[in-house]
């Protein structure tokens, strides 16, 4: 079966797959690789996004556990996984493990497309999209997403570098910051 003509197959490199994972694929296959691709860069713009904004200075109001540790105090990026109460990372895998097997998915069965989690309940006018708005829409979601997961691989990379620094820009122009210093 062929895939150069799916979505995400586009300008400038056409349908890539440098490791042949598709190369005797079939179309349940290609649904596979493709949800995952699409869940993954999902949650990768979420992360770029967290991450952003916690280096930002914004967090939430508050305490994150009993003993007084405030949000405030947590630090952005790889360090805060250290930093966070060993219950609260695992409220934080157990939330996402429900959005996982009971949210995020097609309950209906009625999804028009591989990563439709609509379910006659979340729909902001899709419906309203000509067929070829909504190819285009759904392209741009793929390719943001992954750009997200190379973004988010990129933080933290450089997270762990000598600099500590993910926006290594920063350095390059002479005026290094020191991420988790605050702000």
């Amino acid at each position: 079966m062929s895939f150069e003509e799916e979505i995400g197959a586009q300008a400038p490199l056409g349908f890539y797959d440098p490791l042949g994972l598709l190369a005797d694929a079939d179309a349940e296959r290609f649904n596979r690789l493709r949800y995952v691709e699409l869940k993954h860069g999902r949650i990768s713009m979420l992360a770029v996004l967290g991450h952003i904004v916690t280096t930002a200075g914004v967090r939430l109001p508050g305490d994150i556990d009993y003993e007084g540790t405030s949000f405030d105090s947590v630090p952005s990026g790889i360090a805060a996984l250290s930093a966070v109460p060993t219950a609260g990372l695992f409220q934080i895998f157990a939330f996402v493990g429900i959005l996982e097997l009971f949210v995020m998915r097609d309950l209906t069965g009625e999804g028009e497309f591989v990563g439709d989690f609509r379910n006659d309940f979340f729909d902001l006018g899709w419906d309203v999209f000509s067929p070829e708005e909504q190819e285009r829409k759904r392209a741009i979601e793929l390719n943001q997403g992954r750009a997200a997961m190379m973004g988010i691989l990129a933080l933290m990379v450089h997270e762990m570098l000598p600099s500590h620094d993910p926006y290594m820009i920063n350095a390059l122009i002479g005026a290094p910051v020191d991420f988790n210093a605050g702000f």
